[in-house]
């Protein structure tokens, strides 16, 4: 059966829907639209009339017009809704006492892609923690983990590398809903409580991946248009961290990886292909390409590298294949690999890669050129495992 997202069931549900008595604002994107494409804002328009007071909206903006990190979007009366529109990726990523003002029920309706490295999840937990002390009932409409609910992988945060790209203990793949992300913030991570409510999803299963759902996929963020571009991001995401090309400027952002240095049907003859099938790894298929990006990282040069083809999501592991691309790249290209300089996500001191994996451990592991089973020692989910079997809610 079609999922119904939390939007969805909300909109099937007036005695739900007759239980939100005071004023309402709502924090979305491109990507909030019920089962037949009509964005979220426009059916809470309907659904409360006067008393919908104002939107907020997260990294990329309200519209998901703005392509990069640390771009800024202002703040604006919108001019079909006529209500403040307030950006929590302005001078503040956190919402202030003067944007929550006059709200009774703040709704979320974000898409997550399922990988820690999303902005979306930090933006939600920093909501939480700013109406924990507030009257402000928080509903979060849940939608699906497009990459599963099952499949965990990769390397827990560590601390003292937090920032808006990673502020919990989660590994890298975390096989949670953006509702269950809310739960396990609660009921872990905080110790003043927020007014918390989860409208769940119907139909939606823990195995599914995105298509499953048969619900449409639109955009969530400028450089993820297709699909495919969701199950590729947990391996190309880590490519931010280099002067490398994760595709952005082309249309299969986030499907590529390269350089103008690489030769790619060599690179991959010579080196790839081999340190893939040692590896081991399935459910993946590595091809040689040419690409060029117009804008952003290498943007206006001609990069060789490669796509990567999800032949079986079942078996597939993104992390340790991007972890594995990071490796045999930083080694081929040599000097010409090049580790990119803070800042990034506004922290002006760490390293972006380490930053995004979460450690310097694994930067360390790619320059030593240890073998692929070393990585079992970063990846140890024991005790994030109980946790999320503590709140899981599907």
């Amino acid at each position: 059966m079609k999922v119904q997202t939390g939007l969805d069931v909300l909109l099937g549900n007036t005695t739900l829907q007759n239980t939100f008595k005071g004023n309402v604002a709502l924090l979305c994107h491109n990507a909030s639209i019920d089962s037949t494409y009509t964005h979220a804002a426009i059916r809470f328009k309907h659904m409360f009339g006067d008393r919908f007071v104002k939107l907020f909206g997260p990294q990329h903006g309200f519209s998901t017009d703005v392509q990069d990190n640390m771009i800024e979007t202002d703040h604006i009366i919108h001019p079909f809704f006529n209500i403040p529109v307030y950006s929590l990726y302005s001078e503040t990523r956190i919402p202030t006492d003067k944007m929550l003002e006059g709200i009774d029920h703040l709704f979320v309706d974000l898409q997550d892609v399922g990988c820690r490295v999303y902005a979306y999840i930090y933006t939600l937990t920093y909501v939480l923690e700013r109406c924990a002390s507030k009257p402000i009932e928080v509903v979060v409409l849940d939608r699906p983990n497009p990459i599963n609910g099952i499949d965990i992988e990769g390397n827990i945060l560590d601390a003292n590398y937090e920032s808006f790209v990673g502020r919990h203990p989660i590994p890298f793949r975390h096989g949670l809903t953006i509702g269950e992300v809310a739960l396990m913030h609660q009921k872990f991570w905080v110790k003043t409580k927020a007014n918390l409510k989860v409208i769940k999803m119907l139909n939606w299963e823990r195995s599914m991946f995105y298509e499953d759902t048969q619900l449409p996929w639109l955009l969530p963020s400028p450089n993820l248009a297709r699909i495919e571009s969701a199950y590729t991001f947990p391996a190309t995401v880590l490519f931010e961290g280099t002067t490398l090309s994760e595709g952005r400027g082309t249309t299969q952002s986030l499907e590529v990886v390269g350089h103008p240095k690489i030769e790619p049907f060599s690179f991959c003859d010579s080196v790839l292909f081999k340190a893939l099938k040692a590896s081991k790894l399935q459910g993946v298929a590595l091809r040689p390409i040419t690409f060029l990006p117009t804008f952003q990282k290498q943007g206006g040069k001609v990069c060789g590298g490669i796509q990567i083809h999800v032949t079986d999501k079942s078996i597939y592991k993104p992390w340790r294949v991007g972890q594995l691309l990071m490796r045999e790249l930083y080694h081929y290209l040599e000097d010409d690999f090049e580790w990119k300089a803070p800042p990034y996500e506004y922290n002006y001191h760490q390293k972006p890669i380490d930053i995004i994996n979460g450690t310097d451990k694994l930067r360390h592991w790619i320059e030593n050129n240890e073998a692929l089973e070393a990585l079992d020692a970063l990846e140890t989910l024991d005790s994030y495992n109980s946790l999320w079997n503590a709140i899981k809610i599907y």
